[in-house]
């Protein structure tokens, strides 16, 4: 499983990351898209220094060496804008898309690749996708870079994605819009580790 944060500041934000990795999430999406460099290079500097190895960044690519992190991401207007990627090849890179046509025409240097929304989101008003995406999945062409559903997953459904297609699966609104953070990352771990047993 991979959580993300939340775009702007929540109340206990570093405690909470902190748990989940003692809890033994293995990957954390630093995505803070108003945040300066500065500000990023703080919220990184509060995460212990022996979770740094499971951090994700997706904004200020170029901090990323410097505090030993060695994951970036790339929105999916930063990989259509742009494949210049001159000096960020000691790096894993993983990207956003919203169809499996574009997930299909990926590039193999993604090791996976987001699609959203699978459901409404819960961190996001109104926001749904306009297809079926687990009809869109059984076209899938592209078995070089895994594909993480993301949007409104929670632990009523998170075993839908991942029996349908999906390699692994992605939180954020059931993470960061609860009463308990922790409590939500435990159910959803208990189900997908039962699934993969």
């Amino acid at each position: 499983m991979i959580v993300i944060t939340n775009p702007s500041s929540v109340a206990n934000e570093i405690s909470i990351i902190d748990s989940l990795f003692d809890e033994g999430l293995p990957l954390l999406h630093i995505r803070k898209p108003d945040s300066s460099e500065v500000e990023t290079a703080k919220f990184i500097h509060q995460i212990k220094h022996k979770y740094r190895r499971n951090l994700v960044l997706h904004n200020h690519h170029e901090i990323a060496a410097d505090f030993g992190i060695n994951r970036i991401h790339f929105s999916e207007t930063e990989r259509k804008k742009t494949m210049n990627f001159i000096g960020l090849s000691d790096f894993v890179w993983s990207t956003s898309t919203h169809s499996i046509q574009d997930f299909n025409t990926l590039e193999n240097i993604f090791e996976y690749a987001f699609m959203s929304p699978v459901f409404p989101s819960i961190s996001k008003k109104n926001y749904s996708s306009e297809t079926n995406l687990f009809e869109e999945i059984k076209q899938r062409e592209n078995f070089n870079t895994k594909i993480v559903a993301l949007g409104g997953i929670y632990s009523g459904n998170i075993e839908q994605p991942l029996q349908n297609g999906f390699d692994n699966v992605a939180l954020l609104g059931t993470i960061w819009n609860s009463t308990n953070a922790i409590k939500n990352f435990q159910l959803c771990q208990k189900i997908v580790l039962s699934l993969s047993a």
